[in-house]
């Protein structure tokens, strides 16, 4: 088999040459498109699911079918020691641009771009009150005075409810809207949650074409409802899971197919059952049985003799980065899961992780909220923990120092 050839593409965020077992999503999306574009009222979109199942490469795709009926865009990654105000006017500052040029009214747009650089000149300071440092700051590459007044108030809920509003207007003003895509979503620090919970409460108010759609790990849902208890009502929850078996199978076999390469029954049971149908999986398998299998069609042998290659690379690249980023203490707390959880990776009582290891549950709070922000466990519900990455139990058992 020609390597040069070979179709599968595991990689974060990367886009699978197949994007299987979506299409559910992908309609949904388009219907809030098309309601927005008739005037409806419509929630913003929260995508959920495990490391690997293809949270980011969907999010990517609905921008793409966003922009593809002339919408403006800006996407951002959340990171938890990050404020919002500075991503989200790289984001919006890209969506008016895109908008702009079929603006008539170019007084309008320099005076939401002067919003926009108001506020995305008012960064907030340090936790003692000192001033931003200017590494921090964003300079807009924006030709127009900073606004005064709006947008710049310090507060981000207002500040970021005004700018929005103004934003909206514009895409209203042409006939289109605006979507702003956040990755990474359970990392956004809770005063900026509240923020944008608040503007697309007061966004869907109004009617005004602009959605979030964020996409993040299992627990998102609750970081926002304790940031807002409307915002259960707020948006649309989407959970994207692993793939049921014939999404799995055609994932593999369409693109093979465009390079004339089959797949016996048996090799895709065999990966089937080696990917468990998450999508990365399912890249990472198919890739390196290509590139081991002698010819077409590939069988159940080339899976068995590529499975431990795939295994060792999922070691290193997708599990080993993780792992190596825990200190000791939380390293001991993942293993304690691990011995619970069984390779399944199933939940566990964190009570029953401080029995295992002989300690008290408040000792374990600070390793466990580590663990959490590190986005290696989240809390499935009140009192019991799980792994965000799939398999992670598996493989913890089969490297247990």
């Amino acid at each position: 088999m020609d390597p040069v050839r070979n179709p599968y593409a595991p990689g974060a965020g990367q886009r699978p040459p197949e994007l299987a077992g979506r299409d559910a999503e992908l309609s949904a999306f388009d219907v809030v498109l098309e309601r927005i574009a008739y005037g409806r009222p419509e929630r913003s979109l929260v995508l959920t699911g495990l490391r690997g199942v293809g949270k980011t490469v969907l999010l990517n795709q609905l921008r793409s079918a966003a922009i593809s009926r002339g919408w403006g865009t800006g996407k951002i990654e959340a990171r938890p020691d990050q404020s919002l105000r500075r991503p989200v006017s790289s984001a919006l500052h890209m969506a008016l641009r895109e908008l702009g040029p079929r603006h008539k009214d170019q007084e309008s747009i320099e005076e939401v771009l002067g919003v926009l650089k108001a506020f995305a000149l008012r960064e907030a300071g340090g936790p003692s009150g000192s001033p931003a440092k200017v590494r921090d700051r964003w300079q807009p590459g924006i030709d127009v005075p900073a606004a005064t007044g709006r947008g710049d108030s310090g507060d981000m809920e207002i500040d970021l409810v005004e700018l929005l509003s103004d934003a909206a207007g514009v895409a209203a003003d042409i006939g289109s809207g605006i979507a702003l895509f956040i990755d990474e979503m359970q990392d956004v620090q809770p005063d900026d949650v509240s923020a944008i919970c608040a503007a697309c409460h007061e966004l869907s108010q109004q009617g005004a074409p602009l959605i979030v759609v964020g996409a993040g790990l299992p627990h998102l849902p609750a970081v926002l409802s304790a940031s807002k208890s409307y915002s259960e009502r707020l948006f649309r929850y989407l959970r994207i899971d692993r793939l049921d078996r014939e999404a799995a199978d055609h994932a593999l076999l369409a693109p093979a197919a465009r390079e004339d390469v089959a797949f016996e029954p048996a090799a895709l049971d065999a990966l089937y059952a080696a990917a468990d149908g998450y999508p990365y999986f399912v890249q990472a398998y198919g890739k390196v049985t290509w590139d081991l299998a002698a010819s077409s069609p590939i069988t159940a042998e080339d899976v068995a003799m590529a499975a431990p290659v795939a295994e060792a690379e999922l070691a290193v690249g997708f599990f080993g980065s993780r792992y190596d980023r825990a200190t000791p203490a939380e390293r001991e707390y993942m293993h304690a899961m691990a011995d619970l959880g069984g390779p399944s990776g199933a939940a566990v009582a964190t009570s029953e992780v401080a029995v295992s290891l002989g300690r008290k549950p408040a000792s374990l709070s600070p390793a466990r909220d580590s663990l959490i922000k590190k986005g290696l466990v989240y809390s499935a519900e009140r009192g019991s923990i799980a792994f965000t990455v799939p398999h992670f139990g598996r493989y913890l058992l089969r490297h247990p120092d």
